[in-house]
């Protein structure tokens, strides 16, 4: 057990926005801060007739608080039933659904320890994050049931379904004996393990950050210090449940306030409008891609109507902009409520954008045009968030302030810049790694604080600044330091590229000193503009010649050793995570 948790004691009635929780201290819940079960318990008691989960099937399929909590106790008595026990491991893999969320639930009401499993992994992949973990029940979508209903005796699991098209071991068609019952064997308490979740490591050994209830319960509720989030809020589940981002500011935190969650389980973009729409979404979280296609689907409908038209737009988008920061109001939501609406924005109350750095250009012009749009900051590690923008006081270049008075955060070694190591220690903190414990020793300090491994400096309002990640650092010949993100950032709107991943490239062997190298992978995009062909020594031609225009361009404007001096261009994609960030090959 790490320091963290015990750093800074905190409970509901320390703040504002928490006072109704405590309320219930003594009726349902009897720590300082209620476990995941009793937070869904609390929430359910105050608002029972609220729409709690939603998918579209095609047709709108509402689960109300009071319905989604008889479910999930349904299915936790059954689990008690049929051999879980306090502490024992219950794996679910499956597309963003209902059934998904009841399941993970409902694991804590019966005990248990949720191991969430990326649904994108192949099948191998995803089995050996469920012996690494231990699970003696998994739930799992259509794709995969066969193959796990096939090793089930080998794995020494049973598996059921969370796809109605399994109606015999179907999720919800799993009846109890009797009525669900909390009973000291079922109860977790706030320090218990609450969720196993694996950031890495497909092979050999995988990395299963362990979440205890508090961890979770205290990061969502101390997101909300910098955010008002309302029980009349619709919040949209469009990336990975599994991933801690969407898991913890989406699922969990929508369950906290009585909010209504839509599930989406498709990252098309026809689907995603034609969703946002019917689901009136109100607060929509993503990653940079994500709000980068969006963007450039809005301004491409802009441009088409004209250089006269568009330099209006931009104009009264600078305007919009400069009286949201001078007056605090948000005029551009009246000022291109056309425009929003047609991009199915028009509910849009915030958006947040998490899961890696996004340009400050992009930032700004969606501010410009009403969204309050503002960016967070953390890690799995830390449950996951350490910083979130304030809509009221955001600061573009920033990914947000920490939260002082819940934790603490601080720059180890920092140099001339104020760039160093962002180091943690506070209640959201992780317990460990599972079964790893050389592992989690080394990702803290003697004195107890978390190493992010990110890089970073912080002003004198507690604002954070990334610089990138400690592993992706460039050292050039004159030991300059570089960091590849900010570079990325610089070509996030350009249409012609797909995917830019910035790296250092040995020039030295002798110092080791590093150059900085662009890998591109073309849009196809690019290849209609030009009318050339994919795979044809003149399209390829052509195409490179025009990201090289784009790559003098952005050196233009970067310092001279921070310039790209080496192009390559790749055949195929690299390898994405499920929310949509390469996988860089790290240097070792």
């Amino acid at each position: 057990m790490n320091k963290c948790m015990d750093y800074k004691k905190t409970k509901p009635e320390d703040f504002e926005h928490t006072r109704a929780i405590a309320e219930f201290r003594g009726k349902l819940f009897e720590g300082d801060w209620p476990t995941l079960p009793e937070m869904f318990r609390v929430t359910a008691a105050r608002y029972p007739e609220r729409n709690c989960f939603t998918v579209f099937e095609p047709d709108r399929i509402t689960l109300t608080y009071a319905e989604a909590l008889k479910k999930l106790e349904m299915l936790a008595q059954w689990m008690t039933e049929n051999g879980v026990k306090k502490g024992d491991r219950v794996a679910v893999t499956g597309k963003n659904s209902p059934e998904w969320a009841v399941v993970y639930l409902a694991a804590g009401f019966a005990g248990a320890v949720i191991v969430p499993i990326d649904n994108g992994l192949h099948e191998p992949e995803a089995e050996n994050l469920l012996k690494a973990s231990g699970a003696k029940l998994i739930f799992v979508d259509e794709e995969k049931y066969d193959y796990f209903a096939d090793k089930a005796e080998e794995l020494g699991v049973t598996v059921r379904a969370l796809n109605k098209k399994r109606p015999e071991t179907y999720v919800y068609n799993l009846e109890p004996a009797g009525a669900y019952k909390q009973t000291v064997e079922n109860t977790p308490s706030g320090d218990d393990l609450c969720a196993i979740l694996f950031t890495s490591g497909t092979t050999g050994n995988p990395k299963g950050v362990m979440l205890s209830h508090s961890n979770l319960v205290i990061d969502c509720y101390m997101i909300q210090s910098h955010m008002y989030i309302y029980s009349t809020d619709v919040f949209y589940a469009l990336l990975p449940i599994h991933h801690a981002y969407t898991m913890l500011a989406v699922f969990i935190e929508s369950c906290s306030v009585g909010a209504e969650l839509v599930f989406g389980k498709s990252m098309a973009v026809s689907k995603m409008l034609k969703e946002l729409k019917e689901g009136k979404i109100t607060m929509l979280l993503g990653v940079p891609l994500l709000f980068n296609k969006l963007l450039a689907g809005i301004m491409k409908g802009i441009k088409a109507k004209g250089p006269v038209v568009y330099g209006f737009m931009r104009f009264l988008m600078g305007f919009s902009y400069i009286m949201k920061k001078v007056t605090g109001h948000n005029p551009g939501k009246k000022m291109f409520k056309a425009v929003l609406e047609k991009a199915s924005l028009g509910s849009l109350r915030i958006a947040i954008c998490g899961g890696g750095p996004l340009a400050p250009s992009i930032f700004k012009i969606y501010n410009e045009m009403g969204v309050d749009f503002v960016q967070g900051y953390g890690l799995t590690e830390t449950s996951p968030v350490l910083a979130l923008n304030p809509i009221y006081h955001f600061k573009i270049a920033s990914v947000g302030k920490y939260f002082p008075d819940w934790m603490d955060m601080r720059i180890a070694d920092p140099d001339e810049n104020g760039v160093g190591e962002v180091q943690v220690i506070g209640p959201s903190v992780m317990q460990g790694y599972y079964n790893m414990p050389e592992e989690t020793d080394a990702v803290f300090t003697e004195d107890g604080w978390f190493k992010t491994g990110d890089l970073g400096k912080l002003d004198s309002e507690g604002y954070l600044y990334l610089a990138g990640r400690a592993k992706n650092l460039i050292v050039t010949e004159g030991g300059k330091n570089v960091f590849p993100e900010e570079i990325e950032n610089a070509f996030q709107l350009v249409d012609d590229i797909e995917q830019i991943t910035v790296q250092g490239y040995v020039i030295n062997e002798e110092t080791k000193s590093e150059a900085v190298e662009a890998l591109v992978y073309a849009s196809d995009t690019a290849y209609s503009r030009l009318g050339v062909t994919r795979g044809t020594p003149e399209g390829d031609e052509a195409v490179r010649a025009a990201i090289q225009e784009a790559v003098d361009k952005v050196n233009k404007t970067e310092q001279p050793y921070a310039r790209i001096s080496k192009l390559t261009m790749l055949e195929k994609p690299l390898e994405m995570t499920t929310t949509k960030k390469v996988k860089r090959q790290y240097k070792k």
